[in-house]
Order: structure tokens, then C-alpha cells, then sequence
């Protein structure tokens, strides 16, 4: 029997350890508000498929009437509409060649196979996350959706002349915030940027650095910090362009606000097993996982591409906007956007 840590592997400690490994970045989403774990929709997807479906009702509205005891009250229907989410499945697997492990004497690659698989999963659904939040601001319509415009603060320069109003200076990111909602600004919560706009940011003075202390004792600074009363999350997997000869590169902030988006994990038979070749490359072991879950970004829907879809979408289908529409008031999403030059 393959071993884990040393011991008989055991899928039930191993899937407990695994989902419950923390990463700094991942929980600081989560207790940000702006990614929110949705019983409802995991209720929805528990019993299996891709697509799932969440009913919402829209602002009630009209128009008050004179109350002067001739006049009609006129009444209204609330209205209502769903919003689409999908489910993506993911898998994969690591192995441990028996040859390394007699070749190289204490060798141990299982140990640090299963050490990492938890970063590996929580480094992915960031990837995702990303990937979803480029989709959604790539959406474009007319009526109610043209609003949807006013979510993207682009100050970029589309040469090399770059001047400090290029750059997220110390009304940038309140400004974005207003543009995109008006005097409801203050649902966000959570800013998500490249690590050049941070430097950037820092050297004005506009961002604090969290920090922790290690088990030697010795502060050292996370990859967190708080700006404007929001916390930042510092990742290079937001939308980058590279410099050329004649342009300057180009960085996208992503605003989130409380209840963005929408997580749920769905269930797995299988999420991890110990699998065992004899004969491949002299035998060797391998660990397999599999995971099935959803980020949906409140308001909108996903729509199934009419080619080349499978049970689960792909990384690509995901990020394309051509999949994703608005169902909500523009003005009731709480996501934004500033394109600048650093």
C-alpha cells in the first residue's frame, strides 16, 4: 500500500488536511465579503450536471400617486429573473517514480507532492477567479447593459508617454468606485492588483503592507495590504500588457464588492486516490485529485458555448465574454476595473 506522511494512505485525513490548508491570499477573498460561499447554489449542484439556475427579483419601482381620495392607487408586480451559473470540474494527478526514491538515498517526492496540493488547488481557483472576472468586463450591449461602461476607469496612455495621471494615484480607486456605482461606492471592499501598481502605490504611500510573524519569530510582510479602506490582494495573474517599442505597459485593477461573486464546491466520489503503476519506468506511485466547484460573478449568466463544450468548461471558455451576459442593474454589480499604466 502507497503511503502518506509515512503512513497507509488514507483519503479521509488526506481530503480533510487538504481542504482545510489555508492560504493567505484565498481566505483574505473569502473574509474580504467579496467572494461568498453559497449554500444555495451548492445545494443546486449536489446532485450533479454543469448548469444551475438562481432566481432573483429586481428593484421594485413606480411612481407614487396623489393621495387625495379621488385619485386610483396604482399597483405594481414586482418583476423577477434567474441568473445562470455553470460548474467546472478539474483534475490532476503527481507521481512518485520508484527509481528516484532507490537512486537518491532519503528521497521522499510523496511527502512533497502532498505538502503542496492544497497551494496547487487554491493557486488554480485564483487562476479561475481572474479568468472569469476578464470574461464579465468584456461584456458590451446596448440599453441597461451600456451602463455596464462606467465599471472600467481606463487611464491608461497608449503610448510611451506616461504621466502620474497614468498610474493609480490617491483618488484613483475612489473615483472608480463612484463612476461605477454612484453614491453606493462603499460596498467595496476588496482590490486586486498587479505587484507593479503596488510598488507604485506604496511609493506614494497609499498602500500598508500587512504583515506575520514566522515560527522563528522574524515580521515578514504578506502579500496583503489595506489602501483606501480596502484590503489589496497583490497577484500578477490580472490582466497584463507588455511594453513595446511605442506603447507603455498596461495593468487592470479589479474592484470587488461584497457578494461579487458566489462559490460553492461540488460533490466529488472520488477527490483523491493513491493509484500504483508496477511496470511504467520501473513502477512508480501516484497521487490523482479531482475537484468540482463554481465562482459566479453576481449578475450575470453563463452562457453554454454552442461548440466545442464538454461536461466542464475549459480555462478559455470561462475567461471569453462572448459566454457571459447581464442579467442585473449595472449599477447594483459590484465589481469595477482601472486600466493605468502602473
Amino acid at each position: 500500500m502507497a503511503n502518506y506522511l509515512g503512513y497507509p494512505f488514507n483519503p479521509e485525513l488526506f481530503n480533510y488536511n487538504w481542504k482545510n490548508e489555508k492560504d493567505p491570499t484565498l481566505t483574505a477573498l473569502f473574509e474580504s465579503g467579496a467572494v461568498v460561499n453559497n449554500p444555495e447554489i451548492a445545494k443546486l449542484i449536489s446532485n450533479g450536471s454543469d448548469l444551475y439556475t438562481v432566481p432573483f427579483y429586481k428593484t421594485i419601482g413606480g411612481t407614487p400617486d396623489n393621495y387625495d381620495g379621488q385619485n386610483n392607487i396604482s399597483i405594481d408586480t414586482p418583476e423577477g429573473d434567474t441568473m445562470t451559473g455553470v460548474v467546472y470540474g478539474r483534475a490532476h494527478g503527481w507521481k512518485e517514480q520508484d527509481f528516484v526514491v532507490d537512486y537518491n538515498s532519503g528521497a521522499d517526492p510523496m511527502r512533497q507532492i502532498t505538502s503542496q496540493v492544497s497551494k496547487f488547488w487554491q493557486k488554480n481557483r485564483q487562476g479561475i477567479l481572474l479568468r472569469v472576472l476578464n470574461g464579465v468586463f468584456g461584456v458590451t450591449g446596448s440599453g441597461t447593459t451600456a451602463s455596464w461602461a462606467n465599471h472600467t476607469t481606463d487611464i491608461s496612455s497608449d503610448t510611451l508617454d506616461v504621466t502620474p495621471e497614468n498610474k493609480v494615484g490617491a483618488t484613483t480607486v475612489g473615483d472608480a468606485a463612484q463612476a461605477a456605482v454612484g453614491d453606493a461606492s462603499d460596498i467595496f471592499a476588496l482590490a486586486v492588483m498587479h505587484s507593479r501598481v503596488a510598488a507604485n502605490t506604496a511609493g506614494l504611500q497609499l498602500l500598508e503592507y500587512r504583515k506575520y510573524t514566522d515560527p522563528m519569530g522574524v515580521e515578514r510582510k504578506l502579500r496583503l495590504a489595506d489602501m483606501n479602506g480596502m484590503l489589496v490582494v497583490i497577484d500578477d495573474g490580472v490582466p497584463f500588457t507588455a511594453a513595446t517599442d511605442s506603447t507603455a505597459a498596461k495593468y487592470t485593477t479589479y474592484l470587488l464588492g461584497l457578494g461579487a461573486l458566489q462559490y460553492a464546491s461540488a460533490p466529488v466520489k472520488v477527490p483523491s486516490e493513491i493509484m500504483r503503476n508496477a511496470t511504467e519506468a520501473g513502477g512508480y506511485d501516484a497521487l490523482i485529485t479531482r475537484v468540482r466547484e463554481t465562482i459566479h460573478p453576481n449578475g450575470f449568466s453563463f452562457k453554454k458555448p454552442t461548440a466545442g463544450y464538454t461536461a466542464s468548461p475549459t480555462d478559455d471558455q470561462l475567461g471569453a465574454s462572448a459566454n457571459w451576459e447581464i442579467k442585473a442593474n449595472p449599477k447594483n454589480i459590484p465589481l469595477a476595473r482601472i486600466i493605468s499604466n502602473g
